[in-house]
């Protein structure tokens, strides 16, 4: 089968999605699949998407087609990216768009809908009341001029979970969702750095527990969640301190100015953003992993952390349940106070914490591998290619 995988970027700053493109394309081009990624270069970023594709397993035997970036309407405008866009959706049986809001998903659909080729797109929860309520005017006069013929053009929208499905129904949209979730390659599990690595690298830690946040440093995320509940945990727990990795996405310089006032700035470790083998270690020197976001789809971040046997501690906005119900760690809602007591329920009790640590390496490894998610969307295609 020939792929056709679009995103607009795969500069890891833009958060899960161009990760998410990288993997499943890897993925299904394991599986014995010609597959593509039509993509725009990030002048400047280079390094870091090379960064992030040398670690996604099986990359090279994906195409990827880097287009210079276009400004506003030129890939309507301009006839060499209408070009692009039309020979890249030739060459393709399928094709997968990335993200919602990007004029580039809607040149590649435009060229779909006119060549007849099914197209499905990945939401990654951007859809779903909260995001909608973010600039909300310019997101409901997008939808109604350009992005809706868009999605209700698509064969199929890809959910990350039901939660999805319910929460994007009442847009009308016509176009059936099928869920597919996202995952981790199973040989990222194996072969991990040594206890005590990420502590060799920020001696700062003077190898006292951490528990980690790992994501965009973005409103989003719930960081101002993450300071109360931190101070609530740090009453009961005067050792263990707080390791705050990811890119800063605006939200950075509030969440410290809070942890001064809160009197625990000096337990929290804002480190910026990694990746390799300082983020392999870090998720193996972690004590508990910890992630209050208002909004998620499907969190790649939670499933790294999971698989890696770091208890999770994660908020209903998160919508993945299964961390609870499989016993891979605790489901609160968006409460700083009850986020804390989970957090001092967890690190106080080592037995609790191994449990959880099994539970959620079962459930990554059983259910959200790479190869599994890729054969998922592999069943989907199939369907609309046989209809």
């Amino acid at each position: 089968m020939r792929i056709l995988h679009v995103i607009n970027s795969l500069d890891p700053k833009q958060g899960g999605p161009p990760k998410i493109t990288a993997c499943i394309a890897s993925a299904q081009a394991a599986l014995g699949h010609d597959v593509t990624i039509l993509t725009e270069a990030t002048p400047g970023r280079e390094s870091h998407v090379r960064t992030l594709l040398d670690m996604v397993p099986g990359i090279d035997r994906v195409n990827i087609i880097s287009e210079p970036r276009a400004a506003g309407w030129r890939w309507f405008a301009d006839s060499t990216k209408k070009r692009v866009a039309q020979d890249a959706v030739s060459a393709a049986d399928v094709v997968h768009l990335h993200n919602v809001w990007d004029l580039i998903l809607v040149a590649v659909g435009k060229a779909c809908r006119q060549q007849g080729k099914p197209y499905l797109i990945l939401l990654n929860g951007m859809l779903d009341p909260w995001c909608l309520g973010q600039k909300a005017l310019k997101k409901r006069l997008a939808l109604a001029l350009v992005y809706r013929k868009l999605y209700n053009g698509a064969a199929a929208l890809h959910l990350g979970n039901e939660h999805e499905r319910e929460l994007i129904r009442p847009l009308g949209l016509t176009t059936p969702g099928s869920i597919i979730p996202n995952g981790v390659f199973e040989e990222d599990l194996r072969d991990l750095p040594p206890k005590g690595t990420f502590y060799k690298l920020h001696p700062e830690l003077k190898d006292r527990p951490f528990i980690l946040f790992m994501s965009r440093l973005h409103y989003k995320k719930g960081l101002d969640y993450l300071a109360d509940a931190f101070a609530v945990f740090a009453e009961a727990d005067r050792d263990t301190q707080l390791v705050v990795a990811g890119p800063e996405e605006g939200a950075g310089p509030a969440f410290r100015q809070q942890l001064e006032a809160l009197g625990v700035a000096d337990r929290v470790h804002v480190i910026g953003p990694i990746q390799g083998e300082e983020k392999r270690g870090a998720l193996v020197d972690a004590a508990c992993f910890c992630l209050p976001s208002r909004q998620e789809g499907f969190s790649v971040a939670i499933t790294e952390a999971i698989g890696h046997g770091v208890p999770a501690v994660v908020t209903e906005g998160c919508h993945f349940p299964e961390v609870q119900t499989e016993g891979a760690g605790l489901v609160l809602p968006l409460d700083a106070k009850k986020i804390g007591q989970a957090l001092i329920r967890v690190m106080s009790d080592p037995g609790l914490r191994q449990q959880m640590s099994q539970k959620g390496r079962e459930l990554a490894i059983q259910r959200y591998t790479w190869p599994k998610i890729a054969a998922q969307t592999l069943q989907v295609y199939e369907s609309f290619l046989n209809h």
